[in-house]
């Protein structure tokens, strides 16, 4: 009667073990036919996914910096005035639109690596396109890596604000490439954000023209631009 017993036991272990291969099994393949024939829809919804999620990392990282007091207008900015108050000329602070759009890129790129696989996995039952099934199902892994050539450079707006008042904007414009990794192939894509940093409405008479030098080092042969604001 024991022996029996133990075959018995043994039996079940073996047969537990079979369903959960079998299960497993079951998954992979479920995962690798949704990799394969659905590869579009896959890599739609995992670049979506990746976009949104670098579009909330680029919002939080300048909220971060206008918060804590990174970024102020008359860091950025200072005016030339007359005797009598008019201004008469408005320059750049390079040096300190250099550090900023620098440290607001570090910030963004360390983050988009920190992002985890598990935030961006997509349920295989989110392919299908049925509403019953979305959200269920084995999940696909996807990750996103930054990639050298993500950028980060500032404009200036001027707009008519009202009778003899001008709104100045500094915009900062941010290109994040990412590279996204799924089973057995990879894609990318490249996220733009344009983000208003600081503004400030100028009141009364304004310089004819305003000497702005780019941000972008790119365009250094072009820096010395002439906006006329009237």
């Amino acid at each position: 009667m024991g022996f029996f017993y133990y075959r018995r036991r043994v039996t079940r272990r073996t047969l537990f073990g079979i369903l959960a291969f079998s299960a497993m099994a079951a998954a992979l393949s479920v995962v690798l036919f949704a990799t394969t024939q659905m590869r579009p829809i896959l890599v739609s919804l995992a670049t979506t996914r990746a976009s949104n999620m670098v579009n909330r990392i680029v919002s939080e990282a300048v909220d971060e910096a206008i918060e804590s007091g990174n970024i102020t207008y008359s860091d950025l900015i200072t005016f030339e005035k007359d005797n009598d108050g008019r201004i008469t000329a408005i320059y750049s602070n390079m040096a300190a639109f250099n550090r900023l759009q620098s440290k607001i890129l570090d910030i963004i790129l360390a983050r988009i690596d920190q992002v985890s696989a598990r935030e961006l996995s997509i349920p295989v039952g989110s392919l299908t396109g049925s509403v019953l099934l979305a959200g269920r199902g084995p999940r696909i892994s996807v990750r996103m890596e930054s990639v050298g050539s993500s950028s980060a450079n500032f404009e200036n707006a001027f707009t008519t604000a009202g009778i003899n008042q001008t709104k100045h904007q500094i915009v900062l414009n941010i290109d994040v490439t990412v590279s996204i990794l799924l089973p057995g192939f990879s894609t990318a894509t490249t996220v733009s954000n344009a983000v208003t940093v600081a503004e400030t409405v100028i009141v009364g008479s304004v310089p004819d023209t305003y000497t702005y030098f780019s941000s972008n080092p790119e365009s250094f042969v072009a820096d010395v631009k002439d906006y006329v604001l009237n």
